[in-house]
């Protein structure tokens, strides 16, 4: 029955996905790459094209749903995650993703963020990290690193940065990965992942800003920078890199330490295990930061849970079953409400 379903969905093509009209970011912005990596996983994913939803909230990155042919929502700074959360509950058979960037999410959306995570939503949250705020010309935002001039920090920043991919781990949510913008295979590996993850999933990707934050992350993701800063998460696989994959990340009293791979204990070599339902795991190596550490891109963590639209979907039932007049006039006017003289 099922594959006689999926026989049926109307086929789509990237095309399909591309509206009339120009694209307005600046050229060489990483949100074309990121735009043009979603467009190229949809077709794949089985669903109707009619079934997509991009809710964005205010920044460079919530432009998205105007370059997307889907139905889509520009709603409010920082408050996509509760747009999102009513349109998943209004039709729970939409793929809902949120759309956002380090100063919407981190922010002013920062309660709606982690609500919508712990929650455990069926929603896609994609987090585009450029380290600043764009679209309001070079003010830090939350993610800025720590010492950096910008347009509102002529001294250096003087806050700690968030990690987002933490904030995501302890807010519970059941998947939580990293990419850049301009590896398409590996992003769109790591989208598609996440379009099919039943629950909150949150992808932090880093995006370069060529105006007011160029190059911030060419330390650890230039070509020729890659073998010894960054790290491809593997299933099952040690953590190995370098040009020859000659270190190795072990666990050393509760934290990671880079030791030669050849020296590398085998009972302290750590292993990549996204499945692991204790975040613990996932906690220790997204801290791993530059230059101490290669920086790791992939998936953090990924497990199942009830989702809370099926949890609520299901009390819904209940509750009309045993309702004997489900009309809103019976809601209205049932034992919850009183007259005044």
């Amino acid at each position: 029955m099922k594959m006689q379903e999926s026989a049926s969905i109307p086929k789509f093509t990237r095309k399909d996905l591309i509206p009339g009209g120009e694209v307005k970011w600046c050229p060489g912005c990483g949100d074309y790459a990121i735009l043009a990596s979603i467009q190229k996983i949809l077709p794949e994913l089985n669903t109707p094209r009619e079934n997509f939803v991009f809710v964005s909230g205010i920044g460079c990155s919530s432009r998205f749903p105007y370059y997307m042919n889907t139905y889509g929502l520009h709603s409010i700074h920082g408050r996509a995650p509760a747009v999102a959360t009513g349109v998943k509950l209004a039709n729970p058979k939409l793929s809902v993703w949120v759309m956002t960037g380090d100063g919407d999410a981190m922010s002013i959306g920062g309660n709606h963020l982690i609500h919508a995570l712990r929650r455990n939503l069926d929603l896609k949250i994609v987090m585009f990290n450029n380290e600043i705020y764009g679209l309001t010309k070079g003010q830090y935002s939350p993610t800025t690193q720590m010492g950096q001039v910008t347009k509102s920090s002529p001294y250096g920043v003087p806050d700690y940065p968030f990690s987002p991919l933490r904030l995501a781990l302890g807010a519970g949510a059941t998947f939580v990965a990293r990419a850049f913008d301009v590896d398409g295979p590996h992003l769109q590996a790591i989208l598609k992942e996440a379009a099919l993850h039943k629950g909150s999933a949150f992808i932090e990707i880093w995006q370069n800003c060529v105006v007011f934050n160029d190059s911030v992350f060419d330390p650890i993701v230039s070509k020729e920078s890659r073998p010894d800063h960054l790290l491809y998460l593997e299933e099952g696989q040690p953590l190995l890199f370098g040009k020859d994959k000659e270190k190795a990340v072990v666990v050393e009293e509760m934290s990671p330490k880079v030791v030669p791979a050849s020296e590398a204990p085998k009972e302290r070599l750590l292993v990549h295990k996204p499945g692991l339902e204790d975040p613990a795991y996932a906690f220790l190596i997204s801290g791993m930061t530059y230059p101490e550490f290669p920086v790791p891109m992939g998936i953090f963590r990924n497990v199942q849970r009830p989702t809370y639209d099926e949890i609520l979907g299901g009390q819904v039932e209940k509750a009309k079953a045993k309702a004997k007049d489900t009309s809103f006039k019976a809601l209205f006017d049932g034992l919850e409400t009183w007259t005044i003289n």
